[in-house]
């Protein structure tokens, strides 16, 4: 058995994980309601910029053939059960923690895909993706730091050691990451943020 992680990542797992559930299974049941009712305005579409509504109904939001929040509800669940787990005591093996990166791995570029298509392609934002794109880098960044720092993630010395480096400002770059995605928001939709003001 592997040694304890961080308590700080057993929290954001189940905090993050239940957060990303929560947002994950509202957006189904929006889903399956515009689906029954396609008159039906989602609770998240507030004005042109932030609609879920036009969202919803893009091939971006079945990307994998079946809508996106079942995605999410399984990683989600997934991610919360991993958090409690570890909070509780749990230990896990080299193996689980790799899987655990190829899940959170995947759940961050499929993000960023997603952020990609919001901004450039379908140009709105949906409030819930929104939390989701927030808890799954906040996730794969405290999952990749730990991973690393305990060895699970192979890697040569002099990369681990810049990677330690890094972990020692680990708020500024998860900051910086965050206000990279906010300034692209922010320039896409200046116009209509302008008549906001």
């Amino acid at each position: 058995m592997d040694g304890a992680p961080p308590r700080h990542l057993a929290v954001l797992l189940a905090l993050g994980g239940l957060a990303g559930l929560i947002a994950a299974v509202v957006l189904l049941i929006e889903k399956i309601a515009l689906i029954a009712d396609p008159s039906y305005v989602p609770s998240c579409s507030i004005n042109p910029v932030l609609s879920c509504g036009s969202v919803m109904t893009t091939p971006q939001a079945e990307a994998f053939g079946v809508p996106n929040p079942l995605i999410g509800v399984a990683g989600f669940a997934v991610v919360t059960t991993v958090g409690v787990g570890l909070f509780a005591g749990a230990r896990y093996r080299r193996w689980f923690y790799l899987g655990l990166q190829a899940g959170v791995t995947f759940g961050v570029v499929f993000v960023h895909w997603l952020i990609f298509q919001s901004l450039y392609r379908i140009e709105a934002l949906c409030p819930y993706c929104m939390v989701v794109w927030v808890v799954t880098i906040a996730v794969f960044w405290y999952t990749t730091l730990h991973n690393v720092d305990a060895g699970h993630v192979p890697l040569p010395r002099s990369a681990r050691r810049t990677v330690r480096g890094v972990a020692g400002y680990h708020g500024v770059v998860l900051t910086g990451w965050y206000l990279t995605v906010a300034t692209l928001i922010l320039i896409q939709f200046w116009t209509y943020w302008q008549t906001l003001l």
